[in-house]
């Protein structure tokens, strides 16, 4: 199961961690793994091109933490985006996907 946790600071999203894998399938064909894997890994890329400095993150096989470290409109509106689809994943694969905040 992939379990994702969603923190929030000064009513701001800050930290989200994904950690495991979904075991929806065989490893290279796992569908849910790759959607959510996608879904963060873009979020990651637009960040970075708007300001490399508004998020850090570490990943590793089945690990992803993410840092937010600086907020503005934009920057705000693509975490937003990024949770709400990891959300609708989640409803989709709820036996494979589970979120805390």
């Amino acid at each position: 199961m992939i379990h994702i946790t969603i923190k929030k600071k000064d009513n701001k999203y800050h930290y989200i961690k994904v950690e495991g894998h979904a075991e929806y399938a065989e490893p290279g064909f796992d569908i849910v793994c790759a959607s959510v894997s996608c879904i963060c890994i873009t979020t990651i890329n637009a960040l970075i091109s708007i300001d490399e400095g508004c998020v850090v993150y570490t990943e590793d096989d089945g690990y992803l933490e993410i840092g937010i470290m600086k907020h503005d409109p934009v920057i705000d509106k693509l975490v937003v985006n990024m949770l709400d689809l990891l959300e609708s994943l989640a409803k989709d694969y709820q036996e494979y996907i589970k979120i805390s905040r």
